[in-house]
């Protein structure tokens, strides 16, 4: 479905009723117009780009640190939570009006991603109701594509690379006819990224501190490895790929906190195992499903970042980890993200221990999340 028979499938129901409000960016489009979007996009997702980016990401942490103090307990989810949109915002808009869309991202973002996904998954009367959700979603919609939009204005006319992600949109021209793409579609993708790139990273990291504090094994091995790596100094875009295992971290939370479902549509007949599905059939794929396949996560309740050395990794087959998607629709930013993971983990542990200060609860939308993650600062 992902790979191997990809083109025969477009985005299905739920990218559909998406579409109708955040546009068609690279998240929900489909065939040839995603295919074109993507080739017009990689180039601000490519390594020498993420250096940059690194520069925010690290600032941020340190930002957000800064302000902790001894013995306070903090609602760490929300603060993953403006981490992540400051990170994307600064790294998308590095103009003074792109401050504007930050601030409106801060505000909004996370009202379009919960209220978002509950219209997806509900029947379509279910929009038209008049209840506070759905005006709070419409608000919040109309407040993101105005100053969206103001920004693109102001940049009409700038043909200066600024370094941020915006500027790789707005300088990028399709290879067969050399056209740029419109404002509609710019928007489109600045909407995409900032939904789709702060949702999945803000979660994976509340997550990874509650999995290092729950794991005193596992915190004992991040703690070893950010001192040996750092040694005292700040980090940079040449430690991440020293932080092994961090990393390995990092992918067994993506293994067991994923997204719950992923929609695709036939566009033609399709044979899956003894299955002849016809055109127009919805498919649901579950990555938590599949990571917590005990073929080939034994005990995949565990959290276990040892699944994740070489060796192991090695034996899973293709396609048994799907964190970021998979072949033409696999997210254009999982290099970012993982790049942001390790440079968040890495910056807060050099400084601070988070204790647990009671029991985490988890919400469930198309994934789980973590509420009132509330965890107590301990300087190290």
């Amino acid at each position: 479905m992902l790979v191997t028979d990809a083109p025969k499938f477009h985005k299905g129901r739920m990218y559909d009723k998406f579409r109708a409000f955040v546009g068609n960016g690279l998240a929900v489009s489909s065939g040839a117009f995603h295919l074109r979007q993507r080739r017009m996009m990689q180039p601000a997702f490519h390594r020498d780009r993420i250096a940059g980016y690194a520069t925010i990401m690290v600032r941020a942490t340190e930002d957000l640190v800064a302000g902790w103090r001894p013995g306070e307990v903090r609602r760490l989810e929300a603060d993953m939570q403006g981490l992540a949109v400051t990170i994307v915002g600064e790294s998308l808009f590095s103009t003074e009006i792109g401050k504007k869309a930050i601030a409106e991202a801060r505000r909004s973002v996370f009202v379009i991603i919960k209220n978002g996904i509950l219209r997806a998954l509900s029947p379509g009367f279910v929009e038209k109701l008049p209840i506070p959700a759905n005006r709070e979603f419409d608000e919040a919609i109309a407040r993101m594509r105005a100053i969206v939009h103001e920004v693109l204005e102001s940049r009409r006319d700038d043909d200066t690379d600024h370094g941020d992600l915006l500027s790789t949109l707005l300088q990028a021209r399709d290879s067969e006819t050399g056209e740029p793409m419109t404002d509609e579609q710019v928007f489109d993708e600045v909407v995409t990224l900032l939904t789709a790139g702060i949702e999945t990273t803000a979660l994976a990291l509340a997550w990874i501190f509650h999995e290092i504090a729950a794991n005193p094994e596992v915190e004992r091995r991040v703690l070893a490895e950010v001192d040996e790596v750092l040694a005292g100094r700040r980090i940079t875009i040449d430690d991440v790929p020293r932080l092994t295992y961090v990393g390995q971290v990092a992918q067994e939370v993506l293994r067991k906190y994923p997204l719950w479902l992923v929609m695709r549509r036939t566009a033609e007949e399709v044979r899956l195992g003894d299955a002849v599905l016809p055109p127009g059939t919805e498919v649901i794929l579950s990555p938590h499903t599949m990571h917590h396949d005990p073929a080939h996560f034994p005990d995949p309740e565990r959290f276990d970042p040892d699944r994740w050395t070489p060796e192991r990794a090695r034996q899973l087959p293709k396609g048994a980890f799907v964190p970021f998607g998979g072949g033409i629709h696999q997210c254009i930013g999982n290099h970012f993200a993982l790049t942001e993971i390790a440079i968040v983990v890495a910056t807060v542990c050099s400084r601070h221990r988070l204790v647990p200060d009671r029991p985490v609860r988890t919400r469930f939308t198309n994934a789980a999340y973590p509420n009132d993650l509330m965890m107590k600062v301990v300087p190290r």
